[in-house]
C-alpha cells in the first residue's frame, strides 16, 4: 500500500475505491474507510476453491454464477469481497449487487475471525442476504455453518463436521461433502 492511501484525509468514496485498481491486497470498503488485508493463507484458498467447485454445478444448475473475491456491494460506501458469493448475475462487469446474492461464503482465519464472525454477518444480513456459509477450521479441520436470515439477522440451519454432508434445498439445491474439502497436497 503506497503512502498515499494512508493519507486520504478524507472518507473514501466508491469512485476513489474503484480506482484504485486490482491489488494484490483485500481491500474492501466499509463506510467510508478502506480495510486492507493481504491474501489470505494458501489452505484458506485451497479450501475457499473447493467449495466453489463443489457449489458450481448445483449452482450452475439454478441459473447462478459462482464466484471469487468479487466486489459485493451491499450499500453505498459498503463494498466486500467474501471467499465466494453465489449470485443470480451475469459475468460482466465487476460488482454483484447486494439484491443479486444467493449465498455468501466466508472462510474463517486466524488473523480475521471476529471479522468474519460478527463484522460481516451483519452487514450481510442488513444488506438482506438471505443466507451465509461460514467455514470453520477447529483444530486442523474444517466444519460448514450454514445460516439463514431470520427477521434481520442469522440464524444457524446447520452445522457439519467432517465425516458428514450438508445437504440443503435453499438458497438452490446442493450438497457439500466435508471430506472434500480436506484434500491436501503434500510435497515429497
Amino acid at each position: 500500500m503506497s503512502v498515499a492511501l494512508l493519507e486520504h484525509p478524507e472518507p473514501w468514496s466508491e469512485d476513489e475505491y474503484f480506482a484504485l485498481g486490482e491489488t494484490s491486497n483485500r481491500i474492501e470498503l466499509i463506510d467510508g474507510s478502506l480495510w486492507v488485508s493481504p491474501a489470505p493463507s494458501k489452505r484458506h484458498q485451497h479450501i475457499a476453491f473447493l467449495l466453489a467447485m463443489g457449489l458450481y454445478t448445483a449452482a450452475e444448475q439454478a441459473g447462478l454464477l459462482v464466484l471469487q473475491d468479487v466486489n459485493l456491494r451491499l450499500a453505498g460506501g459498503r463494498i466486500l469481497q467474501p471467499d465466494i458469493v453465489v449470485a443470480d448475475t451475469d459475468d460482466v462487469g465487476t460488482t454483484v449487487e447486494a439484491g443479486e446474492a444467493r449465498l455468501v461464503v466466508e472462510v474463517v482465519s486466524p488473523s480475521n475471525a471476529g471479522t468474519d464472525r460478527l463484522l460481516k454477518p451483519q452487514l450481510y444480513a442488513a444488506a438482506g442476504i438471505a443466507w451465509y456459509l461460514r467455514v470453520e477450521q477447529p483444530q486442523d479441520t474444517v466444519e460448514l455453518h450454514l445460516h439463514k436470515l431470520v427477521d434481520g439477522h442469522y440464524a444457524l440451519a446447520e452445522v457439519v463436521r467432517p465425516g458428514q454432508t450438508l445437504a440443503s434445498d435453499e438458497p438452490f439445491p446442493f450438497k457439500l461433502e466435508v471430506a472434500a474439502l480436506l484434500r491436501r497436497r503434500h510435497r515429497d
